[in-house]
């Protein structure tokens, strides 16, 4: 890993673009710009989002996500083709353009998670019908379930945060029709197996993570937004986990629930207060576990974007023709 100085960037972390596209849209960590050629113009910020809303920035973490996503598009794309065309930046990516399904498809090797639509967090309140599965009692947190299992929710819903469906409900509800459903539950599966075997070999447990599909003007269903990231999935080191586990101890983690746990262990589930102050060392740890994620699982050396990122990127989109 190379030796960065995560806290003198903090102040400089790449929270927004700004470039002069029309047709913006900002999600919590992505800005999406339409292009004139109806393309999409993806510009992965350094915002980190938890509990459905923004809490900060993270230094590195943008082009972590870009470049990973990126990597892994590539090691899934005989499952499931996707929507990448380029990446002209180590912070940008060309996409086709794609109406996205109304739901996020969730897959889950084991029971944890503390937000309000993690399996652990429902299961510790008492509920024992969650997501359509019944769950036996006895059940530990972070205990591996006898077979992965596809929790969908769907996106925002009408309180603007995320909403739990059962898999019939995406069907009975209207989101999708049942052909299209049982096809991308079945890439679904597929992507996070192949997924779980290069963890694996590189020493991590994928526990679960999000996928998000969309449909083309022809027709043709993509795997779109990000796969098997620190922000869209958990990892644990895999060589620990068996003793820690039968300790009752946290696994060691590469994923962003190192923030989540951060800040519920400062009381802040994400209600509708101000979230605390996190000390820049707990940013510090966080920027390189992202940075040693992706090193361990592409098994490349991260090679760090300068910053302030603008500049950059702008350079990066003139080259490209994106920018005049």
């Amino acid at each position: 890993m190379p030796d960065l100085d995560i806290i003198r960037l903090l102040p400089n972390a790449f929270r927004q673009s700004d470039l002069p596209l029309f047709h913006l849209q900002r999600g919590k960590v992505r800005d999406r710009y339409t292009l004139p050629n109806g393309q999409y113009l993806f510009i992965t910020t350094d915002r980190l989002s938890a509990f459905d809303q923004v809490l900060g920035a993270l230094p590195y973490k943008g082009q972590v996500l870009n470049q990973l996503a990126a990597w892994w598009f590539e090691q899934t794309a005989d499952i499931l083709p996707n929507h990448v065309l380029s990446l002209p930046d180590p912070n940008a990516l060309i996409a086709q353009s794609v109406d996205p399904f109304p739901v996020e498809v969730i897959v889950r090797g084991y029971i944890t998670g503390v937000t309000s639509t993690a399996l652990w967090r429902r299961y510790d309140l008492g509920e024992r019908e969650i997501y359509g599965y019944r769950f036996p009692e006895g059940l530990r947190k972070n205990q591996a379930l006898s077979a992965p299992i596809i929790t969908p929710t769907t996106k925002g819903g009408p309180t603007g945060h995320d909403e739990r469906l059962t898999c019939a409900e995406v069907v009975e509800k209207g989101y999708l029709d049942a052909r299209t459903w049982d096809q991308i539950q079945q890439a679904a599966l597929a992507i996070f197996q192949r997924g779980q075997q290069i963890a694996a070999n590189a020493g991590l447990l994928l526990v679960d993570t999000k996928y998000e599909f969309g449909r083309t003007a022809d027709g043709q269903i993509l795997l779109i937004d990000e796969v098997h990231t620190p922000d869209s999935s958990r990892f644990w080191k895999a060589n620990s986990y068996p003793e820690r586990f039968a300790d009752g101890r946290e696994p060691e983690l590469y994923d962003k629930e190192f923030i989540r746990l951060a800040y519920v262990e400062r009381g802040y589930r994400g209600e509708d207060t101000p979230p605390p102050a996190l000390p820049p060392e707990v940013w510090n740890a966080a920027a390189k576990l992202y940075i040693s994620i992706y090193e361990m699982l592409t098994g490349q050396t991260f090679q760090p974007g300068a910053y302030p990122i603008e500049t950059r990127l702008y350079d990066s989109l003139q080259k490209a023709g994106i920018l005049s």
